[in-house]
């Protein structure tokens, strides 16, 4: 899909036969705290059993970001693994994959997305994301 918030030449796409999964896998488990050392076996789980977003280069059709939301597409959906490749980062291009995500689900009337993050708060917080209004309510189980 043609999107305007992109900078010219790129596109973004949820077909999943686009996704480029040795590149998001390399991305992730080298560059991506949240996702250090995950499998390549792990990655392509996760990609099969999510909804996918990539931004390509048009001109190259090489993918240059990636998201992906685990939703029931009716209340709740998880926005994770945000990548965007360094030779494309400060042009937009995250900003616009964000807004894209968001846009997309916006028709399933979810009560709440959700993502965690270190990094990027801004990003996020120009899209209309926000802390949790009650932390107290949340809890997680993790596994080692």
């Amino acid at each position: 899909m043609t999107d305007p918030r992109l900078p010219e030449g790129y596109e973004i796409s949820t077909d999943p036969a686009r996704i480029d999964a040795g590149r998001v896998h390399r991305w992730l488990s080298t560059d991506a705290y949240w996702a250090m050392g995950r499998s390549r076996e792990k990655q392509d789980l996760a990609i099969d059993g999510s909804l996918n977003f990539g931004v390509y280069d048009t001109l190259s059709g090489e993918q240059v970001a990636y998201a992906r939301v685990i939703t029931d597409r009716a209340t709740f959906a998880w926005l994770c693994d945000v990548y965007v490749d360094p030779s494309v980062r400060g042009k937009g291009v995250g900003t616009a994959l964000v807004a894209a995500v968001r846009d997309e689900l916006r028709p399933c009337g979810l009560k709440r997305i959700m993502l965690a993050t270190h990094d990027a708060h801004g990003v996020y917080a120009k899209l209309g994301f926000g802390p949790l209004e009650r932390p107290d309510q949340w809890m997680v189980l993790v596994s080692e």
